[in-house]
């Protein structure tokens, strides 16, 4: 009942994605080491990016823990990890800069953004009620609960792959306004490639997983409507 062949493909998406979250860490560790030519800290870096861009109104503050830096969208307000926020390193600079990227997504509304924040309210009440639905559709055998959970863990699915778009446009934003500016040189291109492609990685995987699952429970919902 809970094992099905896709399982082995679904598998192999979760080793990528233990693999990515590795290879994140080590590749950040890597280029933290590295001081940029320039000199700037992660927040300095942040700070001119989001002026040039006219966000002088979105502030950037330090927040704890590790690679937990983001933007807030609802606070607009960009937090940095302490490593990033202090640090004068390619890995800082990169990741400061990716994050502004979002905000400056945020200021000229684009659309990938807008419908994910859009999305974000009804994907919260899916991602939390699908689970249930597909297990409780599973157990009981009713055809009816695993297709309103396969509805709703689609959502959940649809908000990940629409995350992806956002996530490559702010580290492509980010990238050309970096050389742009100066905060990196030429020559310092190849690490924060590395560095943005390794954390856009995570999110690949995730949604991988996310999509092979959604394939999983549709043909098992088509195999049981047929039988």
């Amino acid at each position: 009942m809970f094992f099905h062949p896709m399982d082995f493909v679904i598998i192999i998406a979760f080793l990528l994605s233990v693999w990515a979250q590795f290879r994140v860490k080590g590749t950040f560790n890597r280029w933290s080491q590295v001081r940029a030519a320039s000199g700037l800290t992660g927040r300095e870096a942040a700070r001119r990016m989001l002026d040039l861009n006219g966000l002088h109104d979105v502030p950037v503050e330090p927040v704890r823990g590790a690679l937990s830096d983001h933007y807030d969208p609802i606070a607009r307000v960009v937090r940095l990890s302490e490593p990033v926020y202090s640090e004068r390193s390619i890995a800082a600079i990169s990741v400061a800069c990716h994050e502004v990227g979002h905000a400056i997504q945020h200021q000229h509304s684009y659309p990938m953004l807008v419908l994910r924040h859009r999305m974000f309210p009804v994907v919260r009440f899916a991602s939390g009620i699908a689970p249930f639905l597909l297990i409780a559709g599973f157990l009981f055998h009713s055809l009816n609960m695993i297709g309103f959970g396969i509805i709703f863990f689609s959502a959940a699915v649809a908000f990940q792959l629409v995350t992806l778009p956002v996530e490559f446009n702010a580290s492509s934003r980010a990238r050309d306004l970096m050389v742009a500016e100066g905060f990196i040189h030429r020559d310092e291109e190849r690490g924060v490639a590395k560095v943005l492609n390794a954390a856009a990685l995570t999110y690949v995987a995730a949604a991988l997983i996310s999509l092979l699952e959604l394939v999983k429970y549709i043909l098992i919902f088509t195999s049981s409507n047929r039988d």
